[in-house]
This record gives C-alpha cells, sequence and structure tokens, in this order.
C-alpha cells in the first residue's frame, strides 16, 4: 500500500484549483461520536482549513448510534451541504446516507473509518499500519507470554484493519506458541468503561496471568491500564489516537506506546478534498488518490492514506515540538529518562 507522510501539498493543489468557489460552498460534517477527546482536534483542522477556503462549516453528532447518523446527514443535506465529511459510526447501517447524497449530487468523503461505497472518497491514515507498530513495540518489550487484545467496535472495519495488522506481527509466535492469546473481545463504540469490562473479565478468567495487551485506541488503553491497576499489576500496553492522558501515560511509564495519527493532518486534508469535490473535481482526479480494493467487499475505490507515528517514552519530544501537547502537561509525573522530558 503506498502511504503519504504528508499529503497536504498535494491535496491542497487540487484545492486551490476551486478556491474562487468555496466562498459560496457548505461542507457538513457528520460526526459518530464526538466525545472523544481526537475528533476536537480533527474538528479544528477542518473548520481552519475550511475558512482558509472561504467555505462554510456545519456540523451534527451522531452521538454513537447509527440510526441518528442517517438523520443528521439528512439534515446536513438541507441546510444546504455541498459536500460531505462523515465519520460512520456503522459501516453497513450508513449506505442509505450515502445513496441520498448521490441522489442530490453530493460528494461524500468517508473519514477515517471506511465506507465501502465506490460513490465515496475514502480518506485516513494506515490503520493496518497502525496495528503493525503497536504489536511491534509491545512485543519489543515482551516477545512472549499471555496476551489479550482489546478491540474496537465490531461495527467499524478499523477494528479488524487494526487486528490484521497486529496479527502480521504475532501470527508466527502464536502459531509456535510463544505467544499465547487468552482474551479477545470487541468493545462497543470503542468506549475506554467497555474496554475496562472487558479486560476485567480477561483478568478474572485467567487469573490475572496476562503479560501483555493490544488495545487499538488510547481510550480503551486507558480502561486496560485501570482493570489492571486495580489489580496491582502493571505490563506493557499499546494504544493509538496520540491522546493527551495517554502521552502522559507513556511519559510515566503505565503505556508502551501512543501510535500518533496527526489529527491536523487529516482534518486539514478531509476539508480541502471535500471544497475539492463540491467543485467539480472527479474522484479520481484529487491529487495523491491511489486506488484501493482492501476493505471486506473488494470495493476499488480512490483513496489516500497517511503515515502514523508510534511515541513511546524515547520521543515523546515529537509530540511536545509539534505543538500537540504542552510538555507541562505530558510530561507530569514523568519517569527518569523521557526523551523531551
Amino acid at each position: 500500500m503506498k502511504k503519504f507522510t504528508v499529503a497536504l501539498a498535494a491535496v491542497a493543489t487540487a484545492a486551490m484549483t476551486t478556491m474562487s468557489l468555496a466562498a459560496d460552498l457548505t461542507v457538513g460534517v457528520s460526526w459518530s461520536n464526538f466525545q472523544e477527546e481526537r475528533w476536537k482536534t480533527d474538528e479544528a483542522a477542518i473548520k481552519q482549513a475550511l475558512e482558509a477556503a472561504g467555505a462554510k462549516y456545519i456540523s451534527a453528532d451522531a452521538q454513537a448510534s447509527a440510526a441518528k447518523q442517517l438523520t443528521d446527514v439528512e439534515a446536513l443535506i438541507a441546510q444546504g451541504a455541498d459536500a460531505l465529511i462523515i465519520l460512520a459510526m456503522d459501516k453497513d447501517a450508513i449506505g442509505p446516507a450515502v445513496d441520498k447524497a448521490d441522489d442530490e449530487g453530493i460528494p461524500v468523503v468517508g473519514y477515517d473509518r471506511l465506507i465501502e461505497d465506490n460513490r465515496t472518497f475514502y480518506l485516513t491514515f494506515d490503520n493496518k499500519g497502525v496495528g503493525r507498530i503497536i504489536a511491534e513495540t509491545v512485543t519489543a518489550v515482551q516477545p512472549e507470554g499471555n496476551f489479550a487484545i482489546i478491540k474496537g467496535d465490531k461495527g467499524d472495519p478499523n477494528a479488524a484493519f487494526l487486528l490484521d495488522g497486529m496479527m502480521e506481527v504475532i501470527g508466527n509466535a502464536v502459531d509456535a506458541g510463544k505467544i499465547k492469546i487468552v482474551g479477545e473481545a470487541f468493545s462497543d463504540g470503542w468506549k475506554p468503561d467497555n474496554a475496562q469490562k472487558n479486560m476485567e473479565q480477561i483478568l478474572t478468567a485467567n487469573d490475572n496471568n496476562v503479560d501483555a495487551v493490544l488495545a487499538e485506541n488510547d481510550g480503551m488503553a486507558g480502561g486496560v491500564i485501570a482493570a489492571l491497576a486495580a489489580q496491582g499489576m502493571e505490563v506493557p500496553v499499546g494504544g493509538q489516537d496520540g491522546d493527551h492522558a495517554a502521552l502522559n501515560r507513556v511519559a510515566r511509564g503505565t503505556q508502551t506506546v501512543s501510535v500518533w495519527k496527526d489529527s491536523r493532518q487529516l482534518g486539514t486534508a478531509a476539508a480541502e478534498i471535500a471544497v475539492a469535490l463540491a467543485g467539480g473535481t472527479a474522484l479520481d482526479a484529487v491529487e495523491g488518490a491511489v486506488k484501493w480494493s482492501g476493505g471486506s467487499k473488494g470495493v476499488e475505490m480512490n483513496a489516500i492514506f497517511l503515515e502514523p507515528t508510534p511515541i513511546t517514552k524515547d520521543n515523546i519530544n515529537v509530540v511536545i515540538d509539534a505543538g500537540h501537547i504542552g510538555k507541562d502537561k505530558v510530561c507530569e509525573g514523568a519517569m527518569d529518562g523521557v526523551t523531551g522530558c
């Protein structure tokens, strides 16, 4: 899979061609569950890019309801959206929203989560690569033993992509008996409390005999770590998103890695692609796009994949230098030897 470390310059080229029209454009964003910390960063980047283009931003929060998201999209269309950015709550349930947009001639950007429909443009980070990074970093610290895998929501394709990446790393060790997966569970809505309950059940079922945990995002990693702490345990735990609390846990030593997907890059790219599409650019004419058919249905789509960055105690300075988090916040209570603290 071709990856793009910084695809923004290429995307901006397409957006600039429609800049003169952008003042009359409205971009609607449908958020699946805006309660997660990271989406606020994404939104700020989208708003900033749309403002720079002279376009208007409108949005709706589905509050983790696939049914509400359908009515949200209808409302955004009724409010005059010329393009839609959709963070889908459910990959299958979102279909009627894409149909409605298509009927109205409104282009759709599938944001960070796959909407497997060739009428949408897929923009995300390399999520399989994220799964690989989580597993590689954790197994570098704990190469064998009893592992638990805390997965995201069953209706989100990213949960499968992340697991695929993890298994590319640990699969051979599992087959050889060096790693034993003693618990694996989906967590509804990617919610930390659901992840904590899953981890508690896994610990109970295994008499606390768990040596490492691969969690599919930082919020769930926090729930995992809370469950471990309640049992007086501290084992390697991986997550992703670059949540501020998670980065501080990395500095404190309770979380091994947080794979940072710079939401500012993703949000900016989404806004610029949406403006370009609303201005008449074809899906396959977006600068930097590649053909991709890695979804479960094998649908060929136009897509851009951005490159994630693993953050450990050895490079926390990267997120500080980028302005993603203040040094005082990330370094509070840090253990010795954390680079940047």
